[in-house]
């Protein structure tokens, strides 16, 4: 009994473990990774993002505890961001619990692999050249919108985007993070009211096992690889595996 239970634990341990040492590197990515792999292998969609949320809370929670204690978080951006992010976040939850899976998968997986391409992008260009930074309401209204949709993109939407304009790397991360939770809390509601608990399986057990495990070896990396190998790797990595999914959904 317990060792079939291990046996279905393990893939999806695996994929939050790796899924959390790049994310505790980068500030970023957790979604991402996470979704592009459970889609891949066959999961719909809005259960994909479903479980990726509710895990994400529990992660996401303890890291803006972190940035409040060490007074990183800029709270009129804080507010600029999650308010609307929030707003984003249910719309998309909300939208992708009413399209057919296969109808959603290639679009889904379509929507992966650009963020991948601007991911590896950005590892050209790292660091980014500075600008005043402007845009903030509507990146958090479709960072929270493509992320729910997504089952990931928070982080590589708003907090690059937000860098690109110039703003303070320490208090961006803190910010993002910290409005991040409450981004996962709506959007998890949304998905718990829309699809009930059944969307929640041994794939959410599993990656939250691999996310806690893997919380303390993302610090430790991100000290001794560059930011921009890191961005590289993430880019190709996801590009790959959503381009491969983008083909096998539409054969």
């Amino acid at each position: 009994m317990i060792e079939p239970l291990i046996e279905a634990l393990l893939p999806f341990i695996a994929i939050g473990f790796a899924a959390q040492v790049v994310d505790g590197s980068l500030g970023m990515a957790f979604g991402v990774i996470s979704n592009t792999l459970l889609i891949s292998i066959g999961m719909p969609p809005a259960a994909a993002s479903a479980g990726v949320h509710v895990v994400e809370t529990f992660t996401t929670g303890a890291s803006a505890a972190s940035h409040v204690w060490h007074r990183s978080v800029r709270w009129k951006l804080f507010l600029r961001l999650m308010i609307p992010g929030v707003i984003g976040g249910v719309l998309g939850a909300y939208l992708l619990t009413q399209v057919d899976a296969s109808i959603a998968r290639p679009f889904v997986l379509t929507y992966l692999s650009l963020i991948g391409v601007t991911l590896l992008w950005r590892g050209f260009r790292y660091p980014p050249s500075e600008k005043s930074p402007k845009v903030v309401e509507p990146l958090g209204l479709v960072g929270g919108f493509l992320d729910a949709a997504g089952g990931g993109g928070w982080g590589p939407v708003v907090t690059s985007n937000l860098l690109v304009q110039g703003a303070s790397p320490r208090h961006v991360i803190g910010s993002v993070n910290a409005a991040e939770f409450f981004l996962t809390v709506a959007v998890s509601a949304t998905f718990i009211a829309a699809l009930g608990w059944a969307a929640f399986t041994t794939a959410t057990v599993g990656l939250l096992i691999g996310g806690m495990i893997a919380a303390p070896f993302g610090a430790m990396l991100a000290k001794r690889v560059s930011a921009k190998t890191l961005l590289m790797v993430v880019g190709v990595v996801l590009t790959l595996t959503s381009v491969y999914g983008v083909v096998m959904a539409l054969r």
